[in-house]
């Protein structure tokens, strides 16, 4: 039997009582109405109490239906809230047991060999760092879609948000022996309007996923940036392990990860692609994705053009 949460079955009890409530005593009335009209005549009162016992009915059926949207979008919501604290509490509880383990190996004196105690201080240290990349990218998601409205609209150059973010790649690249070609095509003129941080971030997941999923022997990173008259394309290509097409929708939900990245063990929360959705939404743009397994993957951000008025 599927389990279903204390607010799941609040609302289906709600719903029911309200429709018994509501619908069952307006099919009576509405009965009552019509036999009241037909059998009127030339009484006037018997056809004028009929036609108001229906306008009556035709009141208590439309609020029937509108108390019903809201009832079921209530639930929708429920359902999300409950599936979303779900996934939190699985990915928190993962981190956190492995962290308890090794502390009370630790506490009770199990390792006495000080390399095994190292090694186990050091995977304690990557725990408690992904947990704490994990917490931090959620309250960063929850503030983008709590301000989907509060952005700043400013004209930001594109070649700007390009430097921001290949400057925050920086961050990212572990072991800065590691090569890789990363060129970018850019007209320096392009400007969008948007707050600049945002987008910023939005650019460098995009470029952070680039380099985590490209190989190591020869990681090549495109950034290109295009424009129509409406529109302005900025594409992040890479030589990597690609999205398979059925994964291509997926991998921009929340605690979503893609094939690649489990199979090859790739450090992530799933949180990186929604928040790139998140502020690509809230400035009226799109995510595009083109990629086949094994054979790279293009992302663009999809946003409308700034032209200053003339």
């Amino acid at each position: 039997m599927k389990h279903r949460s204390p607010t799941a079955v609040f609302l289906h009890r709600a719903r029911v009582t309200f429709m018994l409530a509501a619908l069952v005593p307006t099919v009576l009335i509405t009965a009552i109405g019509i036999i009241l009209v037909a059998s009127g005549g030339s009484k006037s009162f018997s056809l004028v109490g009929g036609i108001l016992l229906l306008a009556f009915c035709a009141t208590a059926l439309a609020g029937y239906t509108l108390g019903s949207i809201f009832v079921t979008r209530g639930a929708n919501l429920a359902s999300v809230q409950n599936e979303f604290l779900s996934l939190v509490s699985h990915e928190l509880r993962t981190p956190l047991t492995s962290i308890l383990l090794f502390v009370d190996t630790l506490r009770e004196d199990r390792v006495e060999s000080p390399a095994e105690r190292k090694r186990c201080l050091t995977i304690v240290h990557r725990e408690l760092t992904r947990l704490d990349g994990l917490v931090g990218q959620l309250i960063e998601l929850s503030k983008l879609e709590a301000r989907r409205a509060g952005f700043d609209q400013r004209p930001v150059r594109v070649a700007d948000l390009v430097g921001d973010a290949l400057a925050s790649l920086e961050a990212v690249r572990i072991g800065g022996d590691m090569a890789a070609d990363i060129s970018a095509d850019l007209d320096p003129d392009l400007v969008v309007c948007g707050d600049r941080a945002a987008l910023a971030q939005a650019l460098g997941n995009l470029l952070s996923n680039a380099w985590k999923y490209t190989r190591p022997a020869d990681k090549r990173i495109e950034i290109r940036a295009e424009a129509d008259p409406q529109n302005v394309s900025i594409s992040v290509t890479d030589n990597g392990v690609g999205v398979p097409r059925a994964e291509q929708t997926a991998i921009f939900e929340k605690f979503e990860r893609g094939s690649a990245a489990l199979e090859g063990g790739a450090p992530g929360s799933g949180l990186g692609l929604a928040i790139v959705r998140a502020v690509v939404e809230a400035h009226r743009g799109r995510i595009e994705i083109r990629s086949q397994a094994d054979q790279g993957a293009r992302f663009s951000i999809v946003l409308p053009r700034y032209r200053a008025a003339t």
